[in-house]
């Protein structure tokens, strides 16, 4: 455990009803004490007021609760103050509990001491920012999936028995007189392989319900972009007006569709412009569909297709699109033959084919995946990098058994495995990699 004692405010800054300041540390009794005008005990909330112990003034009306080590979130002894929701009240608590001999937390410092004494491991650590950021019930549900320590449970069964498989092969390579009694390596390395090969194949299904589908709509002008926005809403949240060129900027909102997180961007109309505002536009534009997960390519059914909206399409040649031909309460004109891709028929005036709309928006997002609410489910990017070079490790490991290799070849590609595994639960991990997690994590958790 660390010897000094850190102080936060844990809750967003402006005004509500309760706010709270946070201290963890060997201190955290003592330092609360001083400030504090009724004795702690442990697990109890007690009623009192905060003193300024230099001038003896009544700082706030508050509710204080202490924790003894090591059953609280960090281990440590911990006392949360709970004071009104100002900014100014909590401020002048933490400040009082800074000139008391507590320190200011880093960002994420709570959370980083619960993963370095042990309560929670790397992934979980991660869980804890992934549910503060939830976007829809489902990530919600992941996340605390996560938390709870699902995807770790099966990574941890997954380095046992690598573990066991290492062991026996440094016996063997150590001890080459001894008579060191035959082990099956092939079978526990093809298990953990097939592991890795499920957790890899369902991560990209994980990762878009935890930070949402970056989904660009486009065309030309005047096709009803902003339109289908609203509709996708159910708020008037771009400008419609029927002047071509209206958006001039991207527009950004995201949408729970099904429980996945969709992220909007609604484009300026995509056309040749001499107007220096709408040609900035217009490169923002190119730029949104360049970083787009998922392209929503907006057709006006009621004309015939241009240059331009063959253009946009060639624009798109490399990315997943579903084609939304708007405007069915006009009559039919553009011929959609040349257009490949899915393609749904909506009016964004009426609303009809909403539905349909939303329903090909997942399909073509997760290919039909569901989640299972009690299946481990890989939800980050850095882990899915991980798994897949744990399996590359593992897969050679196992051909090399599978060779007859000799016992160090196959050591080394398991330990490689092992590290790439131990990087996400945190028992092979850097000072470097994770100053660079917890630092994305508010000042207070």
């Amino acid at each position: 455990m660390y010897k000094d004692t850190i102080a936060a405010i844990s809750t967003p800054v402006g005004e509500g009803g309760i706010g709270i300041v946070r201290l963890s540390g060997p201190k955290a009794r003592a330092i609360a004490g001083k400030l504090f005008d009724h004795k702690l005990s442990d697990r109890r909330l007690v009623y009192g007021h905060i003193i300024d112990p230099e001038s003896g003034d009544v700082v706030d009306e508050v509710l204080t609760a202490y924790m003894k080590a090591p059953n609280t979130y960090t281990r440590e002894d911990v006392v949360e103050i709970n004071s009104h929701g100002g900014a100014v009240p909590l401020q002048r608590v933490l400040e009082l509990a800074l000139s008391s001999g507590a320190r200011l937390a880093n960002p994420g410092e709570f959370t980083l001491r619960a993963f370095l004494n042990g309560r929670i491991d790397l992934a979980q650590a991660e869980s804890v920012l992934d549910v503060i950021r939830a976007k829809t019930e489902a990530s919600l549900r992941l996340a605390v999936s996560g938390l709870k320590g699902r995807l770790s449970g099966e990574l941890k069964q997954v380095r046992s028995e690598l573990m066991d498989v290492l062991a026996y092969l440094t016996a063997r390579i150590d001890f080459p007189e001894d008579e060191v009694e035959a082990q099956d390596v092939e079978s526990p390395l093809e298990q953990c392989r097939q592991t890795l090969d499920r957790l890899i194949a369902d991560a990209d299904t994980g990762i878009a319900y935890r930070q949402g589908v970056r989904t660009a709509i486009v065309g030309r002008p005047n096709v009803g972009k902003s339109s289908l926005l609203n509709l996708l809403l159910r708020e008037d949240r771009a400008i419609v007006t029927e002047v071509p060129g209206t958006t001039r900027d991207t527009v950004e909102e995201v949408v729970n569709i099904k429980g996945v997180p969709f992220v909007l961007i609604d484009t300026a109309g995509i056309v040749h412009s001499k107007d220096v505002v709408e040609s900035l536009g217009i490169e923002r534009s190119r730029r949104a569909i360049e970083m787009a997960d998922f392209v929503l390519l907006v057709i006006d059914r009621s004309e015939q297709l241009t240059h331009y909206d063959e253009e946009i399409i060639d624009l798109l040649a490399d990315k997943t699109v579903l084609t939304v031909a708007n405007k069915a309460d006009l009559p039919h004109k553009a011929k959609m033959d040349g257009i490949s891709r899915p393609v749904v028929t909506i009016s964004a005036l009426s609303g009809d084919g909403l539905h349909e709309l939303e329903d090909m928006m997942v399909e073509a997002v997760l290919g039909g995946k569901v989640i299972s609410s009690d299946a481990a489910l890989v939800t980050n990017p850095r882990h899915k990098v991980l798994l897949k070079k744990a399996y590359d490790s593992v897969s050679q490991a196992l051909k090399s058994a599978r060779e007859g290799m000799p016992e160090d070849f196959i050591s080394i590609d398991i330990t490689a495995t092992l590290n790439a595994l131990g990087e996400i639960t945190g028992d092979t991990v850097t000072e470097e990699l994770l100053e660079t997690i917890f630092s994305s994590f508010c000042i207070g958790k």
